[in-house]
């Protein structure tokens, strides 16, 4: 089955007691149990939920994995994945990560005496050099965020499989739609699924993905003791709003070459991230792993020019601190969804205070150039 009838037919597609073409939201906290001491498909619905089980099996046929999990979020997954680790053990972890995953790292898991290592996921020598004998991950995101660096999937997995480390990526910004990290040898994938999956800014949810049986199991057991489930009705919407994320993604990489294509000739963009863009330091290794370069543009103003004053401009893009939906976004990633990050390690990261990211949505895109015209006119 090609990937676009997968989105609508993949996993649990209809009920199977009634036919219903879509899954019915299954509300109960408890299941009636038929004998005392048994083995129920359901219980309780923090351990599983029919709606949920429908949605879990449709993310693992599209990042084609063996399980898939589903969480309150983003970071609830991130979080239940981390926690398959023990004090003592070290990670290795990109430097440009989301800045609520810095803030997990760093006030969270480290009290819980996780050891971890920042590299630039772009340099393979520093990557393995990084790895120490207590290292059991490499976890990155690529597409980065905000700067939307890219990372060698195949080439990171590869040098965690000779060191005996496992692979964790983060795909939120790609989606399974444009590249699959399973099969280029990662071991877990996770995802905001709050993101591109939802499509709709209406749900906050986090998903992670395996094709390893071990993982899988280490997963369940912590989805279920830590308890950040995903509630079904939030698992019904999620299923519903990646039924189209075929169709949307075609309409956001439409608008998003003709956004940046506009920017790469304004004279006052000084520096466009993009991995879509020939003139970008990623595009080669992004063209090899990615069937598409998705719909999220970073971009530098030049010097003295105030991002709020483009922000200002604007009067169909949204200000917000989300990306992936139907709906134009945009933000500053220095005061807002990267404020969690010290100024002194965001600049050295590459975070400048001129940088804006923006999220392309499916609107008319003659609305859209003309918006990002009227921003670009007010600095």
């Amino acid at each position: 089955m090609k990937f676009n009838s997968k989105l609508i037919h993949g996993g649990i597609s209809e009920d199977p007691t009634t036919g219903a073409v879509s899954m019915p939201i299954y509300r109960a906290s408890t299941f009636h149990q038929q004998i005392v001491g048994g083995t129920p498909t359901w219980e309780y619905s923090r351990s599983g939920n029919p709606t949920r089980q429908a949605l879990e099996q449709l993310v693992a046929d599209l990042e084609q994995g063996i399980a898939g999990f589903a969480f309150a979020s983003g970071s609830a997954a991130i979080h239940a994945t981390l926690s398959m680790y023990s004090a003592g053990d070290h990670l290795v972890v990109g430097n440009d990560v989301y800045g609520g995953t810095f803030r997990l790292i760093n006030k969270v898991m480290k009290r819980f005496g996780l050891e971890f290592t920042v590299v630039d996921m772009q340099d393979l020598a520093a990557v393995e050099s990084a790895i120490q004998t207590n290292t059991v991950a490499i976890y990155f995101e690529t597409p980065t965020n905000p700067l939307l660096q890219i990372a060698d999937i195949a080439a990171i997995a590869a040098i965690a499989k000779k060191h005996q480390v496992q692979t964790i990526v983060d795909n939120t910004f790609a989606t399974p739609y444009n590249q699959n990290p399973l099969v280029l040898g990662a071991d877990v994938v996770v995802h905001s699924a709050t993101k591109y999956l939802g499509g709709h800014s209406d749900l906050v949810a986090g998903l992670a993905i395996t094709n390893d049986e071990k993982i899988a199991e280490e997963l369940a057991f912590l989805q279920n003791s830590i308890g950040s489930v995903l509630g079904p009705d939030d698992s019904w919407l999620l299923q519903r709003g990646i039924k189209t994320l075929g169709a949307r993604m075609r309409v956001h990489h439409e608008n998003t070459a003709t956004l940046v294509k506009l920017l790469k000739q304004d004279a006052r963009v000084a520096k466009i991230y993009y991995p879509g863009d020939p003139d970008f330091a990623g595009y080669q290794v992004a063209k090899k792993q990615m069937n598409h370069f998705g719909a999220m543009i970073s971009f530098e103003l030049a010097a003295g020019l105030d991002p709020k004053k483009f922000i200002d401009g604007l009067t169909m893009i949204s200000l917000a601190e989300s990306l992936g939906g139907i709906e134009s976004l945009i933000e500053i990633p220095a005061i807002m969804t990267h404020g969690a990050i010290p100024r002194e390690i965001r600049l050295e990261n590459g975070i400048q205070d001129e940088l804006i990211r923006l999220s392309v949505g499916i609107e008319d895109e003659a609305d859209l150039v003309a918006d990002v015209t009227n921003g670009l006119n007010n600095l």
